[in-house]
């Protein structure tokens, strides 16, 4: 199986009447040689982990390693009852920053596909799980969700140092996005649209984190992701389509992270890492720890 695209996963669902995870499953099988099985195996502890990290962090609040988070978790629990953006949408933030908050406090997560945007995913689907949808679909959208990130790294990057955020929280979110699409029923044409929908919003997204720690901005940005996730996924399931296909655009993504400057590139020597409050913040941690100047 020759798969350099998504397209041509889409076109032997067509040529065969095979389902999107399905497909995706065979291509890993001659991949990797594990079986259909055993990736279902897998993907259902994935989720497991994703769903009882939430339940045992679930408004609680968090020491992290410079303590610039730990804590918005919690507050965003306490507001969802009021938020004016409604109940899915921000249940979605709520969850995504509390997985990133618990990731910067060491704590268990999922890399999907990396570190810093380990809350979008279970912020997508634990938001779906509680709004009804069945695990068993949840754990085939995250076998698709896999599909678009593996994608992803052979076309483009999902790294932060060698492409800016938008290749970590961007392929999260149209890795989200799509999945969400395939656990809602959508076409293997509507998850496509939705992840490219979504991966053109992040588009140009630096990776600037304060002191190079992954808290500022790096959580927050996890609850765009979740929410752009949710918004692309319903745009797609309405009908609506991405004018420049998916392929293209993961090229475009790296087209455009190759521009990129050293600086906004995971460095922290550029964009709001060198604002004056994140020198600040820096330059007192230096002092607390006794770090000389120069490092």
């Amino acid at each position: 199986m020759n798969v350099k695209s998504l397209k041509d996963l889409i076109d032997i669902c067509e040529k065969t009447g095979e389902t999107l995870h399905k497909v995706i499953m065979d291509w890993e099988m001659l991949d990797t040689g594990y079986s259909n099985d055993y990736i279902i195996e897998k993907t259902s502890k994935l989720l497991s982990v994703m769903e009882e990290e939430y339940a045992s962090k679930k408004g609680k609040e968090f020491k992290t390693l410079i303590g610039l988070t730990g804590s918005n978790g919690k507050k965003m629990l306490e507001y969802l009852p009021k938020a004016y953006v409604g109940e899915n949408v921000f249940k979605a933030a709520t969850i995504a920053v509390t997985m990133s908050e618990s990731n910067a406090s060491m704590g268990r997560i999922v890399a999907c596909p990396t570190a810093g945007s380990s809350g979008v995913m279970p912020g997508v689907l634990l938001t779906l799980e509680e709004s009804g949808i069945e695990r068993d679909k949840l754990v085939l959208a995250l076998i698709v969700a896999g599909g678009i990130g593996k994608i992803i790294s052979m076309r483009a990057s999902l790294s932060g140092a060698e492409a800016g955020c938008q290749a970590e929280i961007g392929s999260a979110t149209a890795m989200a996005a799509g999945g969400a699409v395939y656990a809602m029923g959508g076409s293997p044409q509507a998850v496509s649209h939705a992840a490219a929908l979504s991966l053109k919003s992040l588009m140009g997204l630096v990776c600037d984190p304060v002191g190079g720690f992954v808290e500022v901005p790096c959580v927050k940005r996890n609850a765009a992701g979740a929410t752009l996730a949710l918004l692309f996924a319903d745009i797609a399931m309405a009908g609506v389509e991405s004018v420049i296909p998916f392929d293209e655009v993961v090229d475009a993504m790296m087209a455009v992270g190759r521009s990129m400057p050293e600086a906004l590139r995971e460095t922290g020597k550029g964009g709001i890492a060198i604002s004056p409050t994140a020198r600040r913040i820096m330059k007192n941690l230096k002092d607390k720890l006794s770090i000389p100047e120069d490092n």
